[in-house]
């Protein structure tokens, strides 16, 4: 089943995400499914709980399409439960990021070559675990959502005025998608 993606300037994107325990979600395998089709629909990487209105700590990545670039990723998909980010390190670098809750805009975003982070699978097996490269910066993008955090926040604040009404308008439904979307300030019967 495909989510409809919530759009930038909704409250649940700012929400820090909570933890979830095994007992509370017996369907976990079926909601990371969807996730997946969610994402696959809207031709993402990676997509976050709180992106589809679900204020958990939950996000699902595939990076396999980077696979050219880096050998190591051809099967590199993955779920991610109660994630904590242990640590960001190496040098930072820029590549030019987009989100599907905010279509249309793309930014260079410097992020940390390398990280560490602690997290369940969708079998609620614990993994500790060490990426680097692409698999860390939509790791990373990933893990901000479920913070409370979006790209655009990494960005100066030069840029950030000047994404205001792409921003506004992006909140209003006033974007073209090919996926399905919901709009916090969209008037009703649009």
């Amino acid at each position: 089943m495909k989510f409809p993606i919530i759009a930038y300037g909704d409250p649940v994107l700012r929400r820090k995400a909570t933890a979830i325990e095994p007992d509370e979600y017996p369907h976990i395998k079926e909601l990371v499914e969807n996730m997946y089709e969610t994402m696959y629909g809207a031709h993402g990487v990676g997509l976050a709980a709180p992106q589809v209105g679900l204020s958990m700590r939950l996000f699902v990545v595939d990076v396999s399409t980077f696979a050219d670039e880096d050998p190591k990723l051809k099967d590199f998909k993955r779920a991610f439960i109660n994630a904590t980010m242990l640590e960001e390190t190496g040098e930072e670098w820029a590549f030019n990021e987009g989100c599907l809750s905010i279509p249309d805009i793309r930014e260079d975003v410097y992020r940390k070559s390398d990280i560490k982070i602690s997290y369940y699978d969708e079998n609620w097996k614990h993994h500790e675990e060490t990426f680097s490269g692409m698999a860390a910066r939509v790791i990373q993008h990933e893990y901000d959502h479920i913070e409370g955090k979006l790209f655009t926040d990494k960005l100066s604040p030069l840029r950030k005025r000047l994404l205001e009404k792409k921003l506004t308008d992006i909140s209003k439904g006033i974007v073209d998608v090919e996926y399905k979307m919901k709009f916090p300030a969209a008037k009703k019967g649009r």
